[in-house]
């Protein structure tokens, strides 16, 4: 008697191949999606170190010292910290700026690095 279908073993088989198929691609949105958290929060970062360095530039002059702060930005709270650093000129100073969302400012995730005049 030959009838038409399929096995049972083949039916198992099939739904072995869609699982690891489907397996993958949630790993591939997972990661997706995880990258862009990543992405989102370093260009908020991004855009509060521009920030940062716009409101240090309006001002008579650079710091010539540390400072720190934080700002309120996309309903997050950016801690920022500004340090001078002497350069091989002494007609420019060197001003980086580090933005990071933790208070500790261990991990940056941002930093720039801009050139002004020493006054």
């Amino acid at each position: 008697m030959k009838t038409k279908g399929f096995t049972l073993i083949e039916v198992l088989v099939a739904m072995a191949i869609f699982a690891l198929a489907g397996v993958a691609v949630l790993k591939s949105a997972t990661e997706q999606i995880n990258s862009l958290g990543y992405l989102e929060e370093k260009a908020l970062a991004s855009m509060v170190a521009d920030n940062q360095l716009t409101l240090m530039m309006l001002q008579k002059s650079p710091p010539r010292t540390e400072k720190k702060g934080k700002t309120e930005m996309a309903g997050r709270t950016w801690y920022w910290t500004i340090k001078p650093t002497a350069t091989a000129a002494n007609q420019l100073r060197a001003i980086d700026l580090f933005v990071s969302t933790s208070e500790s400012r261990n991990n940056s995730i941002v930093s720039v690095r801009t050139y002004v005049p020493a006054r």
